[in-house]
């Protein structure tokens, strides 16, 4: 795997719906982007099915792996139908233009309750392989449900780690 995703941005969303991806996550984006060049604009998927409030971004070469997956898959399984429904159809392939910017759709914007009237900021938050762009109200409820995580007293968060023989 390339560099992860990591961090947690704020970003505004202007009239027009266009936010600008954090220059970290697009770093990132060019990298897994194999048909991108310098003159090339950068690919990604935005993935807005499922149930989650967010919307789930991959590089290309991070989607194609999953795509892989799915294949793989037993055909006609509702798993398979479920993901191919969900992380295919329910997806599209975003472009950075030259500023880094993207538009977000009325139904990307529907996905995640984002309204542009009066300005707004997304959540962009880096999730390993992947992101994730939120309404930032939500994003903010939702980070501080998570920070409540039950780890024992004093205990270290890396404990949380599964146990890897080879480390």
């Amino acid at each position: 795997m390339s560099e992860a995703f990591r961090g947690e941005f704020y970003q505004k969303v202007d009239s027009k719906a266009r936010v600008s991806v954090p220059a970290a996550f697009r770093r990132i984006i060019e990298a897994g982007d194999p048909s991108y060049s310098d003159t090339t604009r950068a690919r990604f998927v935005i993935v807005y099915g499922g149930n989650q409030a967010y919307l789930e971004c991959y590089t290309v070469t991070g989607m194609r792996k999953i795509e892989g997956q799915i294949a793989k898959m037993q055909a006609g399984s509702s798993a398979r139908k479920y993901l191919e429904r969900n992380m295919l159809t329910r997806s599209l392939v975003a472009e950075l233009d030259d500023d880094g910017r993207i538009v977000l759709s009325q139904k990307l914007r529907d996905k995640i309750a984002l309204d542009i009237e009066g300005g707004t900021e997304a959540a962009f938050a880096g999730a390993l392989d992947k992101f994730q762009v939120w309404n930032k109200a939500d994003y903010d409820a939702h980070a501080a449900e998570e920070d409540d995580f039950d780890l024992p007293e004093g205990a270290d968060m890396s404990s949380l780690l599964p146990f890897d023989q080879e480390d």
